[in-house]
């Protein structure tokens, strides 16, 4: 199934990534309210609109800033560089223990959102503003879980591959991350991480599940 690649086209079938998409099962159809409402607040702030890994994506200048994402028990917000934000209202959560950048906010009904419509336009702008300033975040090096350089070239060269990196479970990162450093050659290193980047963006592990 291919990834959907326009914001109407997500909203009415989903984002592709599963048998799901385009059922009354999908998850999209159970916050399709919710998500309207995020969308409009969300675009009011200036932002563009694009479509990444199938969710609707919002960058400013080319930079990712944020996501909307539909999950079984919520919708949420995922900040691509969250941990930068004041959250001065105690909303962020860390999207798993693993994650050090993205931090998000949930929602399980429209009512929330409209209360909230303030405090969400705040934390886009503080967004915006850490993109403005350039400020990147400090990713604090794993104890047991080496990177090879290669690996860290190509968070480099491509945020949207750590970002997608960092959003997996700890076991699949590290099956990646064993997986890569086993060659003994630098090129064999940076083919395997080539050749594994549809997984990694899937959200998947290194048994494409």
């Amino acid at each position: 199934m291919e990834m959907t690649k326009d914001v109407e086209t997500y909203l009415l079938e989903g984002c592709g990534r599963c048998e799901l998409g385009g059922t009354p099962d999908c998850k999209v159809h159970t916050w399709t309210n919710e998500i309207r409402e995020l969308r409009r607040i969300i675009l009011s702030c200036g932002l563009d609109e694009e479509v990444k890994w199938g969710n609707p994506c919002y960058t400013f200048q080319g930079n990712n800033v944020l996501m909307i994402a539909a999950f079984k028990q919520f919708v949420s917000l995922s900040f691509f560089k969250g941990v930068l934000l004041s959250d001065t209202d105690k909303l962020l959560y860390q999207q798993g223990e693993n994650s050090q950048a993205v931090r998000v906010l949930k929602f399980i009904e429209v009512k929330r959102v409209l209360e909230l419509e303030s405090i969400i336009k705040s934390y886009i702008y503080e967004a915006i503003e850490v993109e403005k300033r350039g400020l990147k975040v400090s990713f604090k090096a794993k104890d047991d879980l080496v990177y090879p350089d290669e690996l860290l070239q190509a968070f480099e060269g491509n945020v949207d591959l750590k970002m997608a990196f960092e959003a997996l479970t700890p076991g699949r990162q590290r099956g990646f991350v064993l997986h890569f450093t086993q060659p003994k050659k630098s090129e064999t290193r940076a083919n395997r991480i080539e050749k594994c980047k549809p997984l990694i963006f899937d959200g998947k592990g290194l048994q494409g599940r």
